[in-house]
């Protein structure tokens, strides 16, 4: 049967603006009998061509989690202790920067409820300050964080997958791990394109798989501390660093550990009943992730020595291989479950960005089209999905996150910003949720003085992050601004719009009459 569903586009893209004619609309092949009476509001509301609300409280705390667990607490939490040198000082700034975290969540928060659309920071940045400041946030999610963080996820899946393979000290090719990091990625994008649901669920599976196998090193260095095994915490701050750069760049790497906290924003239209399960799933998720993070540094801590954990490219693998005997191959299974399930959640979310900012029109109108079928947004799942195939070809991909990530930090200060700001201006605008002032008047200044001191500790990186995101702005102007683009551009975007959405039998959203 045929449907109606399928709308003509708007032409909106980067470097690309809607065109004056109403091009002819596209018929394609539908799910369901056209002719097939549909009862009721529910009913109707699920014929409509939108974001359907799958996801509940589980799902929200499965998919903060997912993120921020990933595998980096099992592979590499050293960057503090590295910059500190010393156990006690590293534990003391694990801890308040997971207090900083639930300070941040706390915030979007108040902005989730107060904002619910989805597309987390770019939303904010885009409602409080406007169109440029959002797009250039955009534009470094989209070319930078997105498809490098998807990149080098499934390039730790691979690697741990991949390792009980090759002897020891045996290298793994580069191009294995390409090409499975590869496959890897894009089945899940077609997982989350197509079964919404089956990924969801995994999600929530994996979840408890990561909280299991941390709660396993928990136990077994605390059974190790109690057999008076402590004496890596004799003099705990002897030698301490006092040095305020690198007390920075140590606080500066635990904050990342626990980035993610954010990412549910990005699905808040996706959310049941976002003003309870939005708060909810930060509230149940942060305190835990603090708690689970600093036990399971005192249980690294206790069993390696402070040179042994700095020296290690993979602590978890390390503790287990000294103290767990035969069990030992449990620790890297967990870690490649961890990576995989962080990988899938990270493409998810980010996702949704991609939709929304082409929904504004700072991306092209195809990305904001959702499948007729599956009611995901496929077109912008497969470009992103494309771009982290391309980014495992970089082969300085991990100095590209390194030049962003500060870029990042400044992004997240300016979204928490907008607490503030609207204050100001909107101060009768309705907040399910309102935090106390304070909050994000210490979250901002923590963060501008985390943005301010790498300016000091690694100029360089910051330049050339500075850099990337400047190299946005002329594509803004040119994209963006620029309307009457020559008649032949206009069709040519028609035509590229036209066949991607014959492609994804996807369409416009459909808006609530």
């Amino acid at each position: 049967m045929v449907s109606s569903k399928l709308q003509s586009p708007t032409s909106e893209m980067v470097l690309l603006t809607p065109s004056t004619e109403n091009p002819p609309s596209i018929v394609a092949a539908a799910t369901k009998d056209k002719d097939a009476k549909r009862e009721g509001s529910a009913e109707s509301d699920s014929s409509r061509v939108v974001m359907k609300k799958q996801l509940g409280l589980l799902e929200g705390v499965a998919i903060i989690l997912g993120i921020i667990f990933g595998s980096g607490i099992f592979v590499s939490p050293k960057g503090v202790l590295q910059e500190v040198d010393a156990v006690g000082t590293s534990l003391v700034i694990w801890v308040l920067c997971g207090l900083l975290s639930m300070i941040g969540a706390l915030c979007y928060a108040e902005l989730g409820t107060a904002i619910p659309k989805s597309g987390g920071d770019y939303a904010y940045i885009f409602e409080a300050y406007g169109s440029l400041p959002a797009f250039l946030y955009l534009w470094d999610a989209m070319m930078i964080f997105v498809p490098t963080t998807n990149a080098i996820m499934g390039l730790t899946f691979a690697s741990y997958v991949l390792q009980p393979f090759f002897a020891d000290g045996c290298e793994i090719p580069k191009l294995a791990l390409q090409l499975l990091a590869a496959v890897t990625i894009c089945f899940l994008t077609y997982l989350n394109c197509y079964y919404m649901k089956v990924t969801t669920k995994m999600q929530n599976v994996i979840m408890f798989t990561k909280i299991a196998a941390l709660v396993l090193i928990i136990i077994v260095g605390s059974i190790w501390m109690l057999m008076g095994h402590t004496e890596n915490f004799d003099k705990p701050f002897e030698n301490t660093e006092t040095d305020p750069g690198k007390l920075s760049v140590a606080f500066y790497s635990g904050i990342f550990s626990y980035a993610g906290w954010n990412y549910l924003n990005f699905m808040t239209e996706e959310l049941r009943d976002p003003y309870r399960n939005l708060p909810r799933a930060i509230y149940i998720s942060l305190p835990l992730v603090t708690g689970i993070y600093v036990l399971a540094n005192m249980a690294y801590l206790a069993v390696l020595s402070a040179p042994e954990m700095i020296a290690s490219n993979a602590i978890a693998v390390t503790f287990g291989n000294k103290i767990m005997g035969n069990f030992a191959l449990i620790i890297p299974i967990m870690v490649a479950i961890s990576a995989f399930g962080g990988l899938s959640v990270h493409i998810m979310t980010s996702s949704r960005m991609c939709f929304v900012g082409a929904r504004n029109g700072h991306m092209p109108a195809v990305l904001s089209h959702i499948s007729v079928k599956s009611y995901t947004p496929l077109p912008s799942l497969a470009f992103l999905c494309l771009l982290s195939i391309v980014m495992l070809l970089v082969s300085d991909v991990y100095v590209l996150i390194t030049y962003s990530s500060i870029v990042e930090s400044f992004f997240i200060m300016l979204s928490v910003s907008a607490v503030l700001y609207f204050r100001y201006k909107r101060p009768t605008m309705d907040r399910p949720i309102k935090v106390s002032l304070w909050i994000p008047a210490v979250f901002v200044i923590v963060c501008a003085f985390l943005v301010v001191v790498p300016v000091y500790v690694a100029p360089f990186e910051v330049a050339m992050g500075l850099l990337i995101t400047l190299i946005g702005i002329p594509f803004y102007y040119v994209g963006i601004v620029w309307k009457n683009k020559p008649i032949w551009v206009q069709h040519a975007i028609d035509s590229v719009t036209f066949t991607c959405q014959k492609l994804f039998l996807s369409a416009k959203e459909e808006k609530e009459d």
